[in-house]
């Protein structure tokens, strides 16, 4: 029997669909699955043994170029159609999956307008399915798939099944340009989120501060430097903190190599952060305006701390305090980097996953 499901992007919410993928192996080995989903993140879908083939297919890319559109869907149905699937799973609820789900001309499956992003989404589905709010990411998706394909729910602790994948990485040399950065032992850091979410990130001088922290422990402080804002903001970071080194740009399996060889992490609320978890780095997570308890995955050596700012977490990405206009984030710099440090250093102290 096959399958096509939909979680188009972005990289934490594809992440947090691998479990539901593992669970799905178990209970339905009959099932061949297939994934549609932008091309940035198909090859965390071919890192998960229980996915059959990555389709990636880019919105995006049309709407920076809507007159290729016809001809790029024309091909998509064609493509999907020659696939001859059974049935299709959205696990994303918004228009736009549903309307490329369609295109495969076969029954629909998807989240009620209850428990839907965009409730409209679910008249194009031919069943719906409840899943409350009040459920993490990770929970809502492996609920889904429960419900939709008729098994039963797991109770087990979410298995992201790249374990094996970062072993392989572990043993595998780095290109000669990279191995530099991990002769040292390091931490790495996720220090940047979209711009459109500067509520997310925690302030600079609360990294410098967590940089000291780990110099006196003998452990660098690795930091993506992805783009001119990231590259900006780690040479701000690296004055008088020797230990503080800019990674290149990486492609996503670049980067997840090097994270591969972390003593731990400490992120925001990103895709990077959630990557790190997946393949079992052991690391804390810091939420501010979001809510660790709608993200947070809840397995061993991980920690979440949420601000303790009483407007926190609020859900915005744009912080309405008046303090924010002087680059003041106060849910972010009521996360003390003490508190962080101790978390941390209960982590580094642990043995390692």
């Amino acid at each position: 029997m096959n399958l096509l499901v939909l979680r188009l992007s972005s990289l934490g919410d594809v992440l947090h669909t691998l479990p539901a993928i593992s669970d799905l192996a178990i209970h339905r080995p009959d099932l061949q699955v297939d994934w549609l989903l932008e091309p940035a993140f198909a090859p965390i879908v071919a890192w998960h043994p229980g996915v059959h083939q990555a389709i990636p297919f880019s919105l995006r890319a049309l709407k920076k170029k809507p007159l290729a559109a016809p001809q790029a869907l024309f091909t998509l149905r064609r493509v999907l159609r020659a696939n001859r699937y059974d049935v299709v799973l959205d696990a994303q609820g918004l228009y736009k999956s549903a309307l490329l789900a369609r295109m495969a001309g076969v029954p629909v499956l998807g989240l009620d307008a209850q428990s839907a992003r965009e409730p409209g989404a679910s008249h194009l589905y031919q069943q719906r399915f409840s899943v409350p709010w009040t459920s993490s990411a990770i929970e809502r998706n492996r609920q889904l798939f429960a419900l939709a394909l008729q098994y039963p729910l797991s109770s087990t602790p979410p298995d992201f099944a790249l374990a094996c994948r970062r072993s392989q990485w572990q043993e595998q040399a780095l290109d000669d340009a990279l191995q530099p950065f991990v002769d040292k032992p390091f931490v790495i850091g996720f220090h940047a989120t979209s711009a459109v979410w500067k509520t997310k990130e925690w302030p600079e001088t609360h990294w410098k501060a967590l940089a000291s922290r780990l110099k006196d422990e003998g452990l660098n402080l690795l930091l993506p430097a992805a783009d001119e804002r990231e590259r900006q903001r780690v040479a701000r970071l690296q004055i008088g903190a020797d230990n503080v080194l800019a990674l290149p740009p990486l492609s996503l399996e670049g980067l997840a190599k090097v994270t591969s060889r972390a003593q731990a992490f400490v992120g925001m609320d990103t895709g990077l952060s959630y990557l790190a978890t997946a393949l079992g780095l052991r690391g804390v997570t810091l939420y501010g305006s979001t809510s660790a308890e709608r993200l947070f995955v809840k397995i061993d050596q991980q920690i979440s701390l949420q601000s303790p700012q009483s407007c926190a977490p609020c859900g915005k990405p744009c912080c309405p305090l008046p303090e924010a206009q002087n680059g003041w984030i106060l849910c972010q710099e009521a996360l003390d980097p003490e508190r962080v440090w101790l978390a941390l250093s209960s982590l580094l102290e642990s043995p390692a996953a």
